[in-house]
């Protein structure tokens, strides 16, 4: 019984004790629930506030800018429209400045009508008169046909006639005479300009050689320059292209070779060589190409001087370079430079008697053979040659035209031109003063080394022994043994089929290979 009670008392406690807390839950949960309805409507409030404000912002907005457009769009329509007002006020000015010129032009034109009435009176005037004077002179024409029974067509033949045999007559007669005492005085002052101008300016001439003295202060200094086993002069031959001859001369080598260039770098080299005292091969080349450099130097020098001595002004450099070239460079066996000065000064004094510009013709007579020394091969005459560099140096079309006609490939255009061709042949044809045969075995030798250049593989070639012998230095890397004993065989064969030349031409191909390092 005590424990029933128990047990019912338990149960009843858990059920009162579910419905305490079911009460309390439930109403914990209503609590929540009006929480949550009150935040919820504080947010929505909040919400339209917001909206509300940016509502009210965006209008704001809004209607500032479209107050700014409006102001922009006035301001815009006022500029245009005082724009408008201005055109219109310049328009209406022009109009009133065209009416007044459109009343200026009726005026002229009432006016030039006028003279044109007046004009067409005078005219109307003039023709009647002139009517009046044809027939008065038709009539008087007439009564003289009948006077002296001939029409007037007859008697204007029968005068012309007349006319025209007397002054054939009168003026054969005085062209004879013109041309008689023409002739005379010209040849009298041609002769008399001619003798004055050799006399002004006579110079002497003394024909050029192919081969130059070197002067040393004893005999000892020829081994030296041999060398063990004759490198040394062998080294000097290849590098400049001409024969040493070194014999019982006593204190004296010559130079033998036909290019005076050559000759002066040879004789130059051995001067330097032999005041260094150092002579072997390397030191050779070394001095031989620092010559040659001096020389091109000397060459321009030369060409600068050779201008200022004759008052030549504004050449091109490359004109004065050619004037100096002509030091080194003979015609017929008489100096080029000197022959070119004494034509220059020649064609000066025969311009002076004759009235023209001395200047211009002295110009023409020292450029008259720049052909000459042009560097490089060409197949046109020296005179169209030297033509051409002076139109391309931009000189005067007189010196030109006297360069291109000096011997008649062109037609003479100017007087300087004849000056030019006389004065040459003034130079040229003194006696002594040329050698024809010593150009024609300078243009052979020449010719032979041009021949040998012309193979592949040959870098220098040299005419020695008076062209007895030809010495071509070939390029070891692109010519072997083989080939360079093949090469020799081909040239000599050409040279038998395209030259002629006195006796036989030893031809050797010379191939020397170096290895050349540094000690450091």
């Amino acid at each position: 019984m005590g424990v029933t009670y128990i047990i019912i008392a338990g149960v009843v406690g858990l059920i009162v004790g579910g419905l305490l807390a079911g009460f309390f839950i439930k109403s914990n949960n209503k609590k929540i629930e009006e929480e949550a309805r009150e935040k919820a409507k504080s947010t929505i409030r909040e919400a339209e506030l917001t909206g509300e404000s940016i509502k009210k912002d965006k209008i704001l907005e809004a209607k500032e800018k479209y107050l700014r457009l409006k102001s922009e769009f006035e301001e815009e329509v006022s500029k245009k429209k005082n724009i408008l007002i201005t055109n219109e006020g310049k328009l209406k000015q022009r109009e009133q400045i065209l009416s007044k010129e459109m009343e200026q032009l009726k005026r002229k034109e009432a006016e030039l009508d006028s003279k044109k009435e007046n004009l067409n009176a005078q005219l109307h005037a003039v023709q009647v008169k002139k009517e009046e004077l044809d027939r008065v002179t038709n009539q008087r024409i007439s009564d003289l046909e009948k006077i002296a029974l001939l029409t007037r067509d007859e008697a204007r033949e029968q005068i012309i006639e007349m006319l025209k045999d007397e002054a054939q007559t009168k003026a054969s007669s005085q062209i004879k005479d013109i041309l008689d005492q023409a002739k005379l005085t010209a040849t009298k002052q041609a002769k008399k300009i001619v003798l004055d101008t050799i006399q002004r300016t006579a110079t002497e001439h003394a024909i050029e050689n192919c081969v130059s003295v070197f002067n040393i202060e004893s005999d000892d200094i020829k081994g030296k320059i041999i060398g063990r086993e004759g490198r040394n002069i062998r080294a000097l031959e290849s590098a400049t292209g001409v024969e040493i001859v070194v014999d019982d001369t006593p204190e004296a080598i010559i130079i033998s070779g036909f290019d005076p260039v050559r000759r002066e770098v040879a004789r130059l080299s051995l001067h330097r060589l032999v005041q260094d005292g150092r002579i072997h091969p390397a030191r050779i080349e070394e001095v031989v190409a620092k010559t040659e450099k001096n020389i091109e130097e000397e060459i321009v020098e030369i060409g600068e001087r050779t201008c200022i001595e004759l008052g030549v002004h504004g050449l091109h450099p490359e004109l004065i370079r050619m004037v100096g070239r002509m030091r080194f460079r003979s015609s017929y066996g008489q100096n080029l430079l000197q022959h070119s000065k004494e034509v220059a000064k020649l064609c000066a004094t025969m311009a002076a008697e004759m009235g023209l510009n001395a200047k211009l013709a002295k110009r023409a007579g020292l450029l008259h053979d720049i052909g000459k020394v042009y560097p490089e091969e060409a197949e046109l005459p020296h005179a169209i040659l030297g033509m051409e560099l002076a139109k391309k140096y931009k000189e005067h079309p007189e010196v030109v035209n006297a360069i291109g006609a000096h011997h008649d490939e062109i037609e003479m255009t100017s007087m300087i031109s004849p000056i030019v061709q006389a004065s040459d042949a003034i130079s040229g044809s003194r006696p002594g003063a040329r050698r024809e045969i010593m150009d024609s075995y300078i243009k052979r030798l020449k010719d032979l080394e041009d021949l040998a250049l012309s193979f592949d593989g040959v870098n220098k070639c040299f005419a020695m022994q008076a062209g007895r012998e030809l010495r071509v230095l070939v390029d070891a890397e692109n010519v072997d043994d083989n080939t360079a004993g093949k090469l020799s065989f081909d040239i000599s064969q050409k040279i038998e089929k395209e030259m002629q030349y006195p006796g036989q031409i030893k031809i050797t191909v010379i191939r020397e290979m170096r290895a050349v390092n540094y000690a450091k």
